[in-house]
């Protein structure tokens, strides 16, 4: 999911600039966030080192953490981050019981 987020940041990158003005974050954000889902996600699938891949699931808790509360402040329920948290939660912890 993050990966796909992180290329619709690309392709549609004047839609995500009034989304991202919408929820009062800055544009200048988008690119170095759409490179850190990449790079994340690269980490998490590639379970290469321990700490980063740690720090990449800490780093998507609080990007999803950040999306759900912009949501709330404007009074918009949108259930992506939601779910998005429920996939996380269930990605690392079956990880950590599948790879030891």
């Amino acid at each position: 999911m993050m990966l796909v987020t992180a290329v619709l940041y690309f392709v549609f990158y004047d839609t995500v600039v009034d989304y991202f003005t919408s929820y009062g974050y800055p544009i200048y954000l988008i690119y170095p966030l759409a490179l850190a889902k990449i790079m994340g996600s690269l980490i998490i699938l590639s379970n290469k080192n321990k700490f980063l891949k740690e720090l990449a699931y800490m780093g998507f808790f609080y990007n999803l953490i950040l999306a759900f509360f912009a949501h709330l402040m404007i009074n918009e329920f949108d259930p992506i981050p939601t779910l998005s948290l429920i996939l996380l939660f269930l990605s690392y912890f079956t990880g950590k019981k599948v790879r030891p």
